[in-house]
């Protein structure tokens, strides 16, 4: 005897709920995506869905990820999938409820707002050269695979290179006036070089900067984050001053090397958070020194420049900068970026892989709310 009709369909609304947009990563039935889904006499479910953007890139894994689910189903014997597109009014709705249910046009910083759990680490450094972009994406892809909702804003708009790094060559899509970034490795990211053609330069002066940034953080949908991590072009100019503006809670991250020049240039990176109110949560000293067969340590760019930075900073900013780690000089942490598989996923043995780990175990503490707890304060009397 065959289960009624009433209870199979209950369970394909069922198995559908559990199929995610594999760009917003929220079930498709809460996005209003399926129109109808239909079990014929035969047992073979009927499926309408409704794309966010026609040309969808993603269309075969929705296919794919609704059969799987929907062919599960005691009593389905197929599944047919036909695919429409969401009108202008629908997406518009869509849009509204990924924003909390306001409609409002003006694009709102959630990172910036009081209650706020995501921790932001700006990934600074003095100077170019010393491997920010690399401790950026080995970070992210560290704070990934232990199971953290993550995105990075790639901020170093003249210099961009996280895409590559990360492997992530999909390209944004949009709904509305809003963008959903490309994903890799479980690692959100945006950057101006998934809106360039080719490998155009970058000829912008500040203004400009600034209104990148503010997309990046504002116009593009994150989700709900545990950590964001931006990699910042070096030195302290126009970005670093965006920055501390449009995220005052944001964090930095100081990256050198151990070469005293790098130091010194770093110490000015770090020191700009006098200037703008923020914490630095710590120092990495990047390229420490290279592992030789023998076991033995050559210190290719010198000695102590991290501890330096570190406390230097300490002493600058009145409070305690930590050295949060050392890592050694690898060929497989260049070779991982050129690949787009980070040495943490390729190589998690290696001695850089596990310095990496241990600063990503350091960082890995989502902030907590203080938004509608009570502080147990008490007026004073009189």
């Amino acid at each position: 005897m065959s289960a009624p009709v009433s209870t199979v369909s209950d369970a394909i609304q069922a198995a559908l709920a559990t199929v995610n947009d594999p760009e917003i990563r929220r079930p498709i039935t809460e996005l209003g995506m399926v129109r109808s889904a239909v079990v014929g006499d035969d047992g073979v479910v009927r499926v309408e869905l409704l794309l966010t953007v026609a040309g969808c890139p993603l269309k075969d894994k929705l296919r794919a990820d609704i059969t799987a689910a929907v062919g599960a189903v005691a009593g389905v014997t197929g599944v047919e999938i036909e695919f429409g597109v969401m009108s202008p009014e629908q997406r518009q709705e869509l849009q509204t409820k990924l924003r909390g249910g306001t409609a409002s046009q003006e694009p709102v910083i959630p990172f910036a707002q009081p209650g706020s759990r995501t921790r932001v680490y700006a990934v600074a450094s003095g100077k170019g050269g010393v491997g920010k972009s690399s401790v950026t994406v080995n970070l992210a892809a560290a704070l990934a695979a232990r199971g953290l909702a993550v995105g990075v804003v790639d901020a170093d708009i003249y210099g961009h290179s996280v895409p590559r790094m990360l492997g992530a060559d999909g390209k944004p899509t949009r709904v509305e006036d809003m963008i959903m970034p490309p994903q890799s490795h479980g690692v959100k990211v945006i950057s101006i070089g998934m809106f360039t053609p080719g490998n155009a330069a970058v000829v912008w002066r500040g203004p400009m900067l600034h209104r990148a940034l503010q997309q990046f953080l504002g116009d593009v949908y994150w989700g709900d984050l545990d950590v964001l991590l931006l990699d910042l072009p070096p030195g302290t100019g126009d970005i670093a001053i965006s920055v501390a503006q449009l995220l005052p809670n944001a964090e930095i991250l100081v990256v050198t090397t151990p070469q005293a020049a790098a130091a010194e240039v770093a110490e000015r990176a770090g020191a700009i958070a006098l200037q703008t109110h923020q914490r630095v949560v710590g120092v990495i000293e990047n390229m420490a020194w290279l592992e030789l067969p023998d076991g033995s340590r050559m210190e290719v760019f010198g000695s102590g420049g991290g501890q330096a930075v570190a406390d230097s900073l300490s002493r600058t900013i009145g409070a305690q900068v930590p050295l949060l780690g050392q890592i050694p000089l690898d060929t497989r942490v260049r070779e991982g970026g050129d690949a787009g598989t980070p040495i943490v996923l390729a190589e998690p043995d290696a001695p850089a892989s596990k310095a990496l780990a241990q600063v990503a175990d350091r960082l890995a503490v989502r902030r907590e709310s203080l938004l509608g707890k009570p502080l147990g304060l008490k007026p004073a009397g009189r």
